[in-house]
């Protein structure tokens, strides 16, 4: 088994997430924890919001933003099936260009 890191990232902007109702972020939510559930076997973090974030340098450190904005990490047997794992998130239909970058993170050698 294989780990894998998944990267949400956002392509609304503050007026889009603004313009969802609360029922829709509770259904949102609701078809997330039913993403997990399906998938609890798989999850070795399921994962959160990524919010204040800082780039270090040789030159030092800042803040920066970016359409990143949650992670989780599973195992699978390989790179396509964590593929598939992430392939019904809820995260790609809430809004039009959301994706999920899905990333291979081998163990350390030795």
């Amino acid at each position: 088994m294989g780990r894998f890191l998944a990267l949400f990232n956002g392509a609304a902007d503050e007026v889009g997430k603004a313009e969802l109702s609360e029922q829709q972020q509770t259904e949102f939510i609701d078809a997330w924890a039913s993403w997990a559930q399906a998938n609890e076997k798989a999850l070795v973090d399921p994962g959160a919001p990524l919010n204040a974030k800082k780039l270090v340098t040789a030159q030092g450190v800042e803040d920066f933003t970016d359409a990143m904005i949650g992670y989780a990490i599973v195992e699978a047997g390989s790179h396509d099936e964590a593929v598939e794992i992430f392939s019904g998130h809820p995260h790609l239909g809430l809004h039009a260009g959301n994706s999920i970058a899905v990333l291979e993170c081998p163990a350390p050698p030795g």
